[in-house]
C-alpha cells in the first residue's frame, strides 16, 4: 500500500518533536546535576534592611597580593616559609653550587593579616617548580625535597607548573614538559596542578607560546609568561579568567648592598596600587630568597625579610589589615567561583532566607570558599545545616560571612 505524502512528513515531524523533547529532558536533568544550591537564615536583632552581594575578595579584603618563588630553590624552605610561616629561619648555608641560600639563623614569630573573624594567617607564597629537579640528595642540594615541598604545600602555599626540567633551548618538547611535571607532582604530592609558569631562558624566538598552547591545552586554567594581560587587575566586577596569560613581573635585589632603596621603591609601587578606589589583586615573582642573589635573578634574604616585613607591618595584622596575601591559585579559584555563583535572599522582619546557587566546580580547585559582603547595622546570628559550615562576624563588626564548600 503506498503511504501519501503528507503522512509521512506528518510522521516525521511528530518523530522530530519527540526527540526534540526527550533531549530537552537530557539537558534540563545534566543540567540539574552540575549545579546545585545551598542555604541558611540569617536571624536579626533588629529589622533593619539587609544586603548581600559577594565579597570582591576573600574576607572582604580591599587588596590581593600573589607572590612566587620559581625553580623550586631550597632557600625557599630554609628561609622564606619559616619567615613569614613562623620558625627558625637558616643559618648562613652554601649549597652544591656554593651558593648562600641560607638566612640570618633567626626565629620569625611569622607575618599574619587576619580573617576579620578574629583568626591570624600566615603570608602564604606560591612555588613553581620543576619536578625533575626535586630530590633528597645530596644533603646541601639546590633544590628542594619532596618532603619540603609537601610541608609547604600543608601549610596553604601552592604548587604551580614550571615545566619537568625547565627546559627553553631548541629542540624542547614543551607537550612532555608540561605533562610530565604535571604526572610528576600527582605521583609524589598526590594532587594535580593546574596554572602553569613558563621558565625563563634561552629558546627559539616566541618559544612561550609554545608553552602557553599546551599548558592551557592540557588542563591549566592559567598561564604566566612574558606579556599577556596584568599584573594588576581591577576585582570589583567580573574578570576574564578564560585561559588568561598573564605579564610576569619581577623583584630583584640591585648591586647596591649598602640599603634597603630598591625594597622601598618596590614598595612605593605597591601602595600606588593599594591606593586605588577599587578592590584590586597584584601578582609578582623572584626566585631565590637566600643570602647570595642567585644567578642576579632573586632576592637576597635581608632585602627580602626587610620587603616582607614591610608589607606585613603596613597591609597586615599590625597594619590597617587590608591584604590578603594568597597565592595565585588560591586568588583565581575565589574569583572564578565569585563570578559564576548566584546569591538570592528573602528578608521578612528580622529573618533573611539565603540561597545561593552553586556552578559545576573542577576537581582540581584545592579552595572553595566564598565571602559575602553584609550590609546592615544590626548585629546577627547564622541558623543552617550541620553540614555547612560558616563563619560569621555578626557579633562584631556584623559585614562578613564566609562560606567553605565541599
Amino acid at each position: 500500500m503506498r503511504i501519501p505524502h503528507f503522512r509521512i512528513k506528518l510522521f516525521l515531524f511528530s518523530f522530530i518533536l519527540l526527540f526534540q523533547s526527550s533531549l530537552n529532558i537530557i539537558y534540563s536533568q545534566n543540567d540539574s546535576e552540575k549545579t546545585k544550591s545551598i542555604s541558611f537564615k540569617i536571624k536579626l536583632k533588629s529589622d533593619s534592611e539587609v544586603k548581600i552581594k559577594p565579597a570582591a575578595l576573600k574576607f572582604n579584603k580591599h587588596f590581593a597580593y600573589s607572590f612566587t618563588l620559581d625553580d623550586g630553590y631550597r632557600s625557599a624552605y630554609l628561609t622564606a616559609f619559616p619567615l613569614l610561616n613562623g620558625g627558625k629561619i637558616s643559618n648562613p648555608n652554601k649549597n652544591e653550587w656554593k651558593v648562600d641560600q641560607g638566612g640570618d639563623g633567626t626565629t620569625s614569630k611569622g607575618l599574619y593579616y587576619t580573617d576579620g573573624f578574629g583568626n591570624k594567617i600566615p603570608f602564604k607564597l606560591a612555588l613553581a617548580i620543576n619536578g625533575g629537579s626535586v630530590r633528597d640528595m645530596p644533603e646541601n642540594r639546590g633544590h628542594l625535597s619532596w618532603a619540603e615541598v609537601k610541608e609547604m604545600y600543608n601549610a596553604g602555599w601552592d604548587i604551580l607548573n614550571h615545566g619537568f626540567h625547565h627546559a627553553t633551548k631548541h629542540g624542547t618538547n614543551y607537550l612532555t614538559e608540561v605533562t610530565e611535571n604535571t604526572t610528576s607532582i600527582k605521583q609524589n604530592l598526590n594532587f594535580t596542578m593546574s596554572h602553569f609558569v613558563v621558565p625563563g631562558g634561552e629558546g627559539d624566538e616566541k618559544y612561550y607560546l609554545e608553552y602557553e598552547k599546551e599548558a592551557l591545552y592540557n588542563g591549566n586554567f592559567s598561564v604566566a609568561s612574558y606579556y599577556g594581560v596584568g599584573p594588576v587587575f581591577k576585582v570589583k566586577s567580573k574578570v576574564d579568567l578564560d585561559k588568561m596569560i598573564t605579564a610576569r613581573t619581577f623583584v630583584l635585589s640591585s648591586k647596591d648592598t649598602t640599603g634597603f632603596k630598591t625594597m622601598d621603591r618596590y614598595l612605593k609601587t605597591i601602595d600606588s596600587i593599594v591606593k586605588q578606589a577599587e578592590p584590586v589583586w597584584f601578582n609578582e615573582f623572584t626566585h631565590g630568597t637566600g643570602n647570595t642573589n642567585l644567578w642576579n635573578l632573586s632576592m637576597r634574604f635581608p632585602d627580602f625579610k626587610y620587603y616582607m616585613t614591610a608589607l606585613a607591618k603596613k597591609y597586615g595584622e599590625k597594619g590597617n589589615d587590608s591584604v590578603w596575601m594568597a597565592p595565585w591559585q588560591e586568588v583565581y579559584e575565589y574569583i572564578w567561583l565569585r563570578d559564576r555563583i548566584k546569591v538570592d535572599f528573602k528578608q521578612k522582619n528580622k529573618e533573611v532566607q539565603v540561597t545561593i546557587e552553586l556552578p559545576e566546580i573542577p576537581e582540581t580547585f584545592r579552595h572553595k570558599e566564598i565571602s559575602l559582603n553584609i550590609g546592615t547595622s544590626s548585629k546577627f546570628e547564622i541558623e543552617s545545616s550541620k553540614d555547612l559550615m560558616i563563619k560569621d562576624d555578626g557579633k562584631t563588626t556584623h559585614k562578613q560571612i564566609l562560606i567553605h564548600l565541599k
